[in-house]
């Protein structure tokens, strides 16, 4: 019992080490708030923790026994490993292909966009015409204004394209960003009060009233606007003077 014991409490901290360090580097480059909660991205990381934490320990309490042949228990050992790197890698590779690579305003609500909302004709485009706010492979988040071109037809057709759904919105072409600063007098004629917004129930509203409340911020002015994303949209307060984010809510 001492051997499986050992071999199980090796293994369970060799596995949450490796775990820890890969959801690390994801959460504090890419994933930190609200990225976690706006990409929904707990069902991935259940997933990971469940092989890679749960069952491939377990897996080696119940094989490993001092008794065996060694060439049989590495073999046997290996296997689970195995099994583990590929749910290691499959949760890996899913977190990275939708790391939050921006939040965007454009037009009446804050937007997160991840890096498979972009697709390589936009990234193509983007660098022909020198965009000046491409994404890289090593982009961190960054909060950007990404306006609907002036051009009438072009306009149109973005905007034709999202609500039917057949093409891509204004927020996964990044050649169409601009600087979140060059946004900010448009982002202040769209700022309401709580009670105005959409996207939250009347519970919910009240909620995020009173968690404004608790933080000391006023709830009959025209400063909030929701964040939406992949999982429940979030309520960002955003100060009317100076234009700077104040909080953003959970509304559960």
């Amino acid at each position: 019992m001492k051997f499986r014991l050992t071999a199980f409490a090796l293994h369970l901290l060799a596995s949450t080490t490796v775990l820890s360090l890969t959801l690390g580097t994801l959460y504090f480059g890419w994933y930190y708030w609200p990225g976690w909660y706006l990409a929904d991205a707990s069902h991935v990381v259940v997933v990971m923790a469940g092989v890679d934490v749960v069952i491939g320990p377990a897996l080696t309490l119940i094989i490993a026994n001092a008794n065996k042949p060694r060439r049989e228990l590495r073999r046997d050992l290996s296997l689970i490993v195995a099994a583990q790197l590929i749910a290691l890698v499959y949760g890996t590779t899913q977190l990275w292909a939708g790391r939050p690579l921006y939040y965007a305003f454009s037009e009446n609500v804050l937007q997160m966009v991840q890096a498979y909302d972009i697709d390589s004709e936009e990234l193509k485009i983007a660098r022909e015409q020198h965009a000046e706010l491409l994404p890289h492979w090593y982009s961190l988040p960054r909060w950007i204004w990404a306006p609907l071109p002036t051009d009438p037809s072009e306009r149109e057709k973005i905007v034709s394209s999202a609500v039917t759904g057949g093409g891509d919105d204004v927020i996964s072409m990044p050649q169409y960003y601009k600087p979140w600063e060059q946004g900010l007098t448009a982002l202040r004629t769209q700022l309401k009060r709580v009670d105005e917004v959409g996207y939250f129930s009347a519970n919910q509203k009240k909620v995020l009233k009173q968690r404004m409340s608790a933080r000391g911020l006023a709830t009959d002015q025209s400063n909030a606007i929701p964040l939406t994303g992949r999982g429940r949209p979030l309520l960002a307060v955003i100060d009317p003077t100076s234009l700077k984010i104040k909080a953003i809510f959970k509304a559960t």
